[in-house]
């Protein structure tokens, strides 16, 4: 219990110096950008055959059942529904956190095993503000962004199938999607991936800037950077969701 408190209280002191350092000049605009395109773009294909995929298989598995009640004019706002409020998010950023988390804390920890992140420090550079911060904010900035593709490319996905199984046309799947759908079904959602991209952000980067234990240390700050930032994404996930429904209980389904 003593080294879990000790391991909460290190982790809640990195997490604060990220928050700090953030609003604190000089801005790493051009580092923050070059993580942007890392995170985001190459983590859109993932993302994209991701959703596709998920969006056949939940309308396989939905349009019988549906349509066995007589219900298959829901389908596609059951879809819309189901992806707007928790598949989405969760799955983007759980996504997120294997691709990225892993590539963070394994590229912090080889610069620091390589001592290039003392080299840094001699020239007179944070380091911390320098490597850690753009990647923390680019995961924050990021993780909306994904997640609203996700959406589309999962009713893109539910489309194809149900096109494919009842010959629905585009216009009519649109706009039974988005019947009745309001903004609190979608926004809150998606701006609660921000925490997500911190938490996957603040995890990867202590893993990888902190670690002292050599080449040796670097397969290891990938791995614990993936199982306990997915953990946390799960932990804050029931966490928010409950938060959502409290202020927000028209985005409940």
């Amino acid at each position: 219990m003593k080294t879990l408190l000790e391991f909460i209280g290190i982790m809640a002191s990195f997490a604060a110096r990220v928050i700090t350092s953030a609003w604190r000049s000089p801005y790493e605009f051009e580092q923050t950008w070059m993580q942007v395109g890392e995170i985001g773009a190459r983590s859109l294909p993932l993302v994209a055959a991701s959703g596709l995929a998920l969006g056949v298989v939940m309308t396989l598995h939905t349009h019988s059942t549906l349509v066995t009640f007589g219900a298959a004019a829901m389908i596609p706002k059951v879809q819309s529904l189901s992806f707007f409020i928790e598949i989405g998010p969760l799955v983007a950023a759980l996504l997120v956190a294997g691709r990225v988390g892993a590539g963070i804390g394994a590229v912090l920890a080889n610069l620091r095993a390589s001592e290039q992140i003392d080299a840094i420090e001699v020239l007179s550079v944070d380091s911390f503000k320098f490597l850690v911060v753009p990647r923390v904010v680019a995961c924050v900035l990021v993780l909306p962004l994904l997640t609203t593709f996700m959406d589309l490319t999962a009713l893109l996905g539910g489309f194809l199938a149900e096109h494919a199984l009842s010959h629905l046309s585009a216009q009519l799947f649109i706009e039974r999607a988005f019947n009745g759908i309001a903004w609190s079904n979608f926004a809150p959602p998606t701006l609660k991936t921000t925490v997500f991209g911190f938490l996957i952000g603040t995890v990867s980067c202590y893993y990888g800037y902190t670690t002292d234990e050599g080449a040796e240390g670097v397969g290891r700050a990938a791995t614990n950077s993936v199982v306990l930032s997915s953990l946390l994404v799960i932990v804050a996930d029931v966490v928010l969701v409950k938060i959502i429904f409290l202020f927000f209980p028209g985005s409940a389904l």
